[in-house]
């Protein structure tokens, strides 16, 4: 395990040494209460994660970040330098372009959730029908 200069750890955060390679900590990173950093992660320079943030193993998160409280990263992934998540996140995937992300919905009720995730991956597809459909209505109602 690496830790940097003036890296900050707070009270009950977990930081797994390295099964492979080393975890790495690198310096300016502030870490507050009850995250869980596991094997073989990498945080970059100057990065800040709030309270109850779990980081899955072998994940790589750039320098410059900020991440939210509550936050869940998945394991064998790479966030890119300048990235912020908002509080709530979960990160399956790698992020490759620095931003600003946010993912998260309120809780409901399992089988209203699973019925509306699948209509979510169709929502840009659906907005561009209605509008298409919209357009043909009001081009059949300035003919009337």
């Amino acid at each position: 395990m690496q830790i940097g200069s003036h890296v900050e750890i707070g009270a009950n955060t977990t930081i797994d040494r390295g099964a492979l390679d080393n975890t790495v900590i690198a310096d300016g990173v502030r870490l507050d209460n009850q995250i869980q950093v596991a094997h073989n992660v990498k945080i970059g320079a100057h990065t800040a994660i709030a309270a109850c943030t779990g980081i899955a193993g072998s994940t790589t998160i750039g320098a410059n970040c900020l991440i939210g409280g509550g936050v869940l990263i998945a394991g064998h992934i790479e966030i890119a330098d300048r990235i912020t998540l908002l509080a709530g996140n979960g990160v399956p995937s790698s992020l490759t372009e620095a931003g600003v992300y946010a993912s998260g919905v309120p809780v409901m009720p399992y089988a209203s959730w699973a019925r509306n995730v699948l209509q979510f991956r169709r929502l840009d597809e659906m907005t561009k029908r209605l509008k298409k459909i919209e357009k043909q209505c009001l081009a059949k109602d300035s003919e009337q």
